[in-house]
């Protein structure tokens, strides 16, 4: 028997464990999708009130938690630091212990307790609303404690856990955490805070890099950008393709406006058809009008026009069409963008 189940698991073939165990999960997965779907219809004026308090306050917001809800708030309080509004969490325990002078007047403190009872987080309510802070509860239970006394109630109540035995927070956590994100995109949008906003809070990392680098700063330019005038004969524009080590050369005017752009593609097309390369002029072998883009655009926007229409060279031009500069998709890569 044991012999047989290893090599079902060998094969990939699920045993009838592993056939319980994929009901099980999709059985989770249903219930706190559930969840989640049962919020939207209770986003109510509450809502509005909870963004109202955090839109007009003078102070931070405050996130508190204990347990399962303290990691949830954690999670809610960077989301909300990330996206414009000043967050930070606050253990309960901590809290009493001295960390209760972070809090000021016009603060807004927000507690996430499923229960609504968490004694570590009522324990320190009375001295919060007494230091002038604004009270949000986040919590599954309407009637509770912490609701009681909550300026704001936002409601993440369950209708079950995900848990076989109904104890485990899981369901909750996720409505709690789906709530939070709700409420951090609210506010995101209230403010205004705009995607060069959210990389000036982002600048390390891939999402740092994609929305804050232009062009400019990964472009070749001078001497490493390779180019001809029109003029140029095929053999010329060979060698200069050559010297560039880019795959191309820009074929240029006599005001250093972009012409055209000639590339080992063109040359492999124009040796299968055997041109006369002694004699012929670049200007007729080139690519005309190619694709070109600005120093200032993201360059996340050159690797998407490089792949939209499966170039790997982009001229840079300025806004008289001269020829500025020029990357390829391995200067992108060694930027880190893709």
């Amino acid at each position: 028997m044991i012999r047989a189940a290893s090599k079902a698991r060998q094969s990939g073939g699920p045993t009838a464990s592993g056939k319980t165990a994929l009901e099980l999960a999709r059985k989770v997965l249903g219930i706190e999708a559930e969840a989640v779907r049962a919020l939207i219809e209770r986003i109510d004026e509450r809502f509005l009130a909870a963004l109202a308090l955090i839109l007009e306050r003078r102070g931070r917001v405050v996130v508190s938690g204990i347990g399962k809800s303290g990691h949830i708030a954690r999670k809610i309080a960077s989301t909300l630091s990330s996206t414009g509004t000043p967050a930070y969490f606050l253990h309960p325990a901590e809290a009493i212990h001295g960390d209760l002078g972070m809090i000021e007047s016009g603060d807004v403190f927000i507690a996430l307790s499923h229960s609504g009872e968490s004694e570590e987080l009522l324990n320190i309510i009375p001295q919060v609303k007494r230091r002038g802070a604004k009270l949000i509860a986040l919590t599954g239970r309407r009637d509770s404690t912490l609701a009681k006394e909550a300026d704001v109630l936002l409601d993440a109540g369950v209708a079950q856990e995900a848990c076989p035995h109904n104890l485990a927070p899981t369901a909750s956590t996720t409505a709690a955490l789906a709530l939070g994100d709700a409420l951090a995109v609210a506010l995101l949008d209230a403010r205004g805070f705009s995607a060069d906003d959210f990389a000036r809070s982002h600048p390390g990392g891939m999402l740092g890099r994609r929305l804050l680098t232009h062009v400019s700063d990964v472009m070749r330019r001078g001497d490493e950008l390779p180019s001809v005038p029109e003029s140029a004969s095929f053999k010329q524009a060979v060698l200069e393709i050559s010297r560039g080590r880019m795959g191309m050369t820009a074929v240029l005017d006599s005001e250093q406006r972009v012409r055209g752009i000639f590339t080992d593609g063109d040359l492999r097309r124009s040796l299968e058809k055997g041109v006369d390369f002694e004699r012929i002029a670049v200007a007729e072998v080139m690519t005309a009008g190619p694709r070109t883009i600005r120093p200032e655009a993201l360059a996340v926007e050159a690797v998407q026009l490089m792949e939209r229409h499966k170039v790997n060279q982009l001229l840079v031009v300025d806004e008289h069409g001269r020829l500025a500069g020029a990357l390829n998709m391995h200067d992108l890569f060694r930027a880190k963008v893709i």
